[in-house]
């Protein structure tokens, strides 16, 4: 495994770099509930080939969400799934569509797309706008930015932000934007490695790499998680601005870099 790697780029400082890119990601993850595929992306990207890059956060993401989803029991996560059920389907359906043009399309119209009503959405939230989305818009909310996160997610591997502005919007408290962040992700991440299973960016030599990241990942994690127990909503919820006004504006820098 080492000696393909090195092929790639991963020498041993770099190898250790990942390590701790990974370990960072899966901290924030058990805090915040989210943003670990930013965060690996970003990092790993910019020292190895998007392709490994991209390999490197999809076991981790995939074994974490899951964990992530189940915490508080099948029944629960039954529930998530039931309630927001169409903005699984809709983000599922895309992100399967989008990973088919990770190779040909250029993803910096679309992270700009995204990236700048997320960063603003964060901005606005923590200097003290609340705003809410009406009954009467939640399906129109659902299905736009179900897509949204779909197609991020299909080209990038992170789709995360549009999930948590929507469920941020509806007041969701904090055990439960958790656990149905956890139940979107897993999903999302179950169909994104069969995306890439089939665009061949998950192959003999880029699993072995992707499934030693789930190391560090795990470790953050669950130290992650024990500091999110300790923070009350209000806390919580001005954790997680912060991470996604992060979320937004990295993807406004890889839309202009």
């Amino acid at each position: 495994m080492i000696a393909a790697l090195s092929a790639d780029g991963l020498t041993p400082a770099f190898l250790a770099l990942a390590l701790g890119i990974t370990f960072v990601a899966g901290f924030v993850k058990g805090t915040t509930g989210f943003a670990m595929p930013m965060i690996m992306i970003s990092g790993l990207a910019s020292f190895l080939s998007p392709e490994l890059a991209l390999a490197g956060l999809i076991l981790p993401t995939l074994v974490t969400n899951v964990m992530q989803a189940l915490r508080d029991g099948i029944a629960a996560a039954w529930r998530a799934v039931r309630r927001f059920r169409i903005y699984f389907a809709v983000g599922g359906a895309c992100i399967l569509l989008a990973g088919q043009l990770v190779t040909a399309l250029d993803p910096r119209i679309v992270y700009a797309l995204i990236g700048i009503p997320i960063t603003g959405f964060g901005l606005l939230q923590i200097v003290g706008w609340r705003p809410r989305i009406a009954p009467e818009n939640q399906r129109v909310a659902e299905v736009g930015l179900g897509a949204a996160s779909g197609i991020v997610g299909g080209i990038s591997g992170v789709w995360g932000p549009p999930l948590v502005m929507y469920l941020t919007a509806l007041g969701t408290p904090k055990a439960e934007q958790v656990r149905t962040q956890g139940v979107a992700f897993a999903l999302a991440a179950v169909l994104l490695v069969a995306t890439h299973l089939q665009s061949g960016v998950l192959n003999t030599r880029t699993l072995p790499f992707s499934g030693l990241m789930l190391v560090p990942a795990l470790a953050g994690m669950w130290i992650g998680q024990r500091v999110q127990d300790g923070l009350d909503q209000e806390m919580f919820r001005k954790a997680t601005l912060v991470v996604l006004m992060l979320a937004g504006l990295n993807l406004l820098r890889r839309a202009i870099m």
